[in-house]
């Protein structure tokens, strides 16, 4: 019998360090191959802080994967590349600098709300941060009912730049 395979969009950044290295190693950890494959992968922007502003502007992408892992098996395995790059959740600073934050956006189209997990992510139609990467790979994908595309057309895009592929 054939693996079941779901799309998951991924958002990934980052402030500390070499963090477009980080985020190629980062996505090269998470898209095995097998568990995770990667289907589509965006430029890197170069964005503004939210929330806490008095940091160095972050690098953010987004990436749809395919994979037959449960929601909270992608999510935890997202979390141990995060932890394979330095990022110490506990004892960091909420919104602060960081080598690499992996957030889960969306899992097919799975609504689901628990204390660990909430899909899809509950800020994302909100952060131009992500849904410009999105946008990019994924333009026509709906998230709660509304085309990435036209949630992009609704959000501040201030301050955000493309990068050229290094």
């Amino acid at each position: 019998m054939a693996e079941v395979l779901t799309e998951a969009l991924i958002s990934l950044g980052g402030n500390v360090g070499d963090v477009r290295g980080t985020l190629a190693r980062a996505i090269a950890a998470l898209c095995d191959g097998t568990a995770v494959r990667l289907l589509a992968r965006s430029s890197d922007y170069r964005t503004p802080p939210v929330g806490v502003t008095d940091q160095p502007p972050f690098i953010n992408c987004a990436i749809v994967a395919a994979t037959g892992l449960a929601p909270n098996a992608l999510l935890h395995r997202a979390q141990a590349v995060e932890r394979q790059f330095g990022r110490d959740r506990p004892h960091e600073r909420h919104w602060g600098p960081r080598t690499l934050d992996i957030d889960l956006i969306a899992y097919d189209d799975l609504v689901r709300k628990t204390p660990e997990l909430t899909l899809p992510h509950p800020r994302a139609l909100e952060r131009a941060f992500v849904l410009l990467p999105l946008a990019e790979i994924a333009p026509d994908r709906r998230l709660l009912g509304l085309r990435i595309a036209d949630a992009l057309a609704k959000v501040d895009r201030t301050g955000i730049e493309k990068l050229v592929t290094s």
